[in-house]
């Protein structure tokens, strides 16, 4: 049974990441793409943290952490008074909000950015208890941090925002929703809260589930955003590693199956339909995501082949990219963002996290016989499905 956290691919994944990783603590998305230079992200952090964290860099994902809570702490006032203007009914405009991305020192930036994004911070809240619960770290050293983000994600979560994508902000999308109710799940399972966030958090994460239920799913799977009739290859996350929803539950393999038949060909996933950037092309990321769900759902033969085909596209120097362009769903956009951009971010070192992640779960869960495929959707409910 093959090591694939051993491999000269997951080696070069940690060592760059770790050689990238800044004084401060923060993981830049890549260094070299010029829209992405200079910024790190909580959502792309928080997974790149968690891919770090299961193949044993600790300290690595600390550091981020770190820096997380060191961003939102400076930004406590602010955060106070977000929520304390929502409360009074008076929500502040998007561009008050707490921004997707940070320069390395924890400044948000000169740069136009399509900013207000909800999912990094629910993200980080997971991934911190994740990595807690992983290495018995005591999650208490960012407890300040851990509230205010809370109380952030409570006043915040039903707003509509652009996606992980940076798209669409008109909309509520189901891919945040299962961020933000997988952080609040996991801090408020942790004991982190006292008993008025924890009593706030439980209730917000119960909301979320009943507006999935009621308009974040279409005929059994989960949709791109509410009222949609779409899939999103994001929403492969919320049901691993988030755990938003069962992976062996009839909405989780009705989601995989629209996942696998509507964006993933010979392996590689799209974003969507309908994607036009850099000519809409495979992410070796989503085919990551999309091999946690498969594994998660116990079919880890579907889940090997789409590892073997994230790993297929690095490099000779072994970086990854954030897409490819073997198929393109817009191919005659592939150049206008060329223009304006530069070719492809490479490395992209959340591809390399979630190559990481995968690997460290199929490690994990290698099993002393060929893998059982056949279990049956453990529930044809949609609200027992997105579990809790």
């Amino acid at each position: 049974m093959p090591r694939y956290t051993s491999s000269p691919l997951a080696e070069r994944s940690r060592a760059l990441i770790a050689s990238l990783q800044t004084a401060e603590g923060a993981y830049p998305a890549s260094p070299t793409f010029s829209a992405y230079t200079g910024y790190s992200w909580f959502r792309d952090g928080a997974f790149i943290a968690d891919g770090m964290s299961a193949t044993g860099e600790a300290e690595s994902a600390e550091r981020f952490f770190d820096w997380c809570a060191a961003v939102l702490t400076d930004r406590a006032d602010h955060i106070h008074w977000i929520v304390a203007e929502t409360r009074a009914g008076r929500p502040p405009a998007g561009a008050q909000m707490l921004p997707a991305r940070y320069t390395f020192a924890g400044g948000a930036g000169d740069d136009e950015w399509w900013d207000f994004q909800l999912d990094g911070y629910g993200t980080w809240l997971w991934a911190v208890v994740e990595h807690s619960r992983r290495h018995n770290v005591d999650a208490g050293r960012w407890s300040q941090a851990i509230g205010l983000t809370t109380d952030y994600l409570v006043a915040s979560w039903d707003r509509p925002c652009y996606d992980w994508w940076e798209e669409h902000s008109e909309h509520v999308h189901v891919s945040t929703l299962a961020c933000v109710a997988a952080g609040l799940d996991a801090v408020t399972d942790a004991g982190l809260l006292d008993g008025a966030r924890e009593a706030g958090a439980r209730d917000a994460s119960a909301a979320i589930r009943r507006l999935v239920q009621e308009r974040g799913t279409l005929s059994g799977h989960l949709v791109k955003w509410l009222g949609s009739t779409a899939v999103d290859g994001s929403l492969a996350a919320a049901l691993a590693p988030l755990g938003f929803a069962d992976p062996r539950s009839a909405t989780g393999a009705a989601t995989i199956d629209l996942l696998e038949r509507h964006l993933t060909v010979n392996g590689g996933t799209h974003r969507y339909l309908g994607d036009t950037f850099f000519g809409g092309g495979q992410w070796p990321l989503l085919s990551c995501f999309l091999g946690l769900a498969q594994l998660a759902a116990g079919d880890r033969a579907r889940a090997v082949e789409l590892y073997e085909w994230a790993a297929s596209t690095a490099t000779e120097d072994l970086d990854l990219p954030e897409q490819v362009s073997a198929h393109l769903i817009a191919p005659g956009m592939r150049w206008e963002w060329v223009d304006r951009w530069g070719t492809v971010a490479t490395p992209l070192l959340w591809s390399h996290a979630m190559l990481l992640r995968l690997g460290a779960e199929l490690d994990a869960t290698a099993p002393d016989s060929a893998a059982d495929t056949s279990a049956a959707p453990a529930t044809d409910s949609v609200l027992e499905g997105l579990a809790r």
